[in-house]
């Protein structure tokens, strides 16, 4: 009996010590992205807003998936007010920013087009967003250390490094499948156009051919009258 509750002791205390470790390692957060799809109407300036934090990161995709030209014009403005970069007529872009305290907008702008909306795709990737924390701290949370061979650092940097090979992975996925609908949206237009030009060629042909049936009968009709 007294060997019975000593293994239990000892098994509540590694499930107590482990899930310790589980709850501290949740507290450590990677970067954060989202994605967003919409149209921009002809003639019309879209923005957005980001508030961001000091000595954080924020990193922002964007592509044409639909329309005519495929480009946009697009912009990202510092808090205060102070153009950061600028795109003109461009299918696609990457830009990555340091940034401070406050609110960081971007726009895409399609005025330079009259008749066509496109089709917009962009992704903002954050980091360094959380607030800074002691990397000590989750040790006040370990007790006999001892008992239980297991370290922690190589556990935290395994399931962190997983963490973010997953995150990038997901990035990627997203990208091609941006990538993927901008390539089906191109095959599609082509595919409209060859059907249009196909049915008025057949039609010139067509109109053609009954002009040219109609001059050679005309040459080989005997317009004179005969008297009897």
């Amino acid at each position: 009996m007294e060997f019975l509750r000593l293994l239990f002791c000892v098994q509540s205390v590694f499930i107590t010590m482990i899930s310790e470790r589980c709850v501290v390692l949740a507290a450590f957060s990677q970067a954060t992205d989202s994605d967003f799809t919409f149209t921009l109407p002809a003639g019309r300036k879209e923005c957005f807003y980001q508030t961001m934090k000091k000595d954080a990161s924020l990193e922002i995709e964007y592509q044409v998936l639909d329309g005519s030209g495929l480009d946009v014009d697009f912009f990202i403005y510092s808090p205060s007010g102070h153009v950061l970069f600028s795109d003109y007529h461009k299918s696609d872009g990457v830009h990555t920013i340091e940034t401070e305290d406050g609110d960081y907008m971007f726009c895409f702008d399609n005025t330079f087009s009259a008749v066509s909306e496109k089709l917009i795709f962009f992704e903002l990737i954050l980091d360094n967003m959380e607030v800074a924390e002691d990397p000590d701290n989750w040790k006040e949370y370990i007790h006999g250390t001892d008992m239980v061979d297991i370290k922690l650092e190589d556990i935290m940097d395994t399931i962190n490094n997983v963490k973010s090979r997953l995150g990038k992975s997901m990035q990627i996925q997203t990208l091609l499948r941006a990538f993927e609908a901008r390539d089906r949206n191109i095959q599609e237009s082509n595919y409209d156009r060859v059907n249009f030009w196909s049915i008025v060629n057949l039609g010139v042909m067509m109109l053609v051919s009954a002009v040219q049936v109609y001059l050679v009968r005309s040459l080989f009709e005997d317009k004179r009258k005969i008297r009897t």
